[in-house]
């Protein structure tokens, strides 16, 4: 099993990023290894939601994520496969003086064993998923992709 955790402040009221986040038809903007999110349950987002993801790194994959936690300005949380991975993926929020300190922790199980190299791929994923909540930054703070 692989945990890490990310975190960055974000000068925006939790309330946007919250709403950002807890749509994650958002994802392929500010995560370059995703090229669409979409969602396939009918009615208003909730726990339970399911989304189609298509991604192209580190290969082409169709990937099934489903909410299942939101708090509202608090929590995202989302579980599913993602790669070659089984993944649970929260984004925690607190408000802080300047905006919002943002955590990111992820778990991920490896469907095959990767033996002596699961700590270089863990780092990997985690300085990768590091670089895309910078983009997430940016777009929340209005400096663009």
């Amino acid at each position: 099993m692989i945990h890490f955790e990310n975190t960055l402040e974000i000068a925006r009221d939790p309330r946007v990023v919250y709403s950002y986040l807890a749509d994650p038809e958002h994802t392929p903007e500010w995560n370059w290894a995703i090229t669409s999110t979409c969602k396939v349950t009918p009615g208003p987002v909730g726990v339970g939601t399911r989304y189609r993801q298509t991604r192209e790194v580190p290969r082409p994959a169709v990937e099934l994520l489903e909410l299942t936690r939101l708090v509202p300005d608090r929590t995202v949380e989302v579980e599913g496969s993602i790669g070659a991975f089984r993944a649970r993926v929260r984004y925690e929020l607190e408000p802080t003086a300047h905006g919002t300190r943002l955590t990111n922790r992820v778990e991920l199980d490896p469907r095959v064993p990767l033996g002596p190299l699961i700590d270089l791929v863990g780092a990997r994923v985690r300085s990768s998923v590091a670089e895309n909540l910078g983009v997430l930054k940016g777009l929340l703070e209005g400096r663009g992709r």
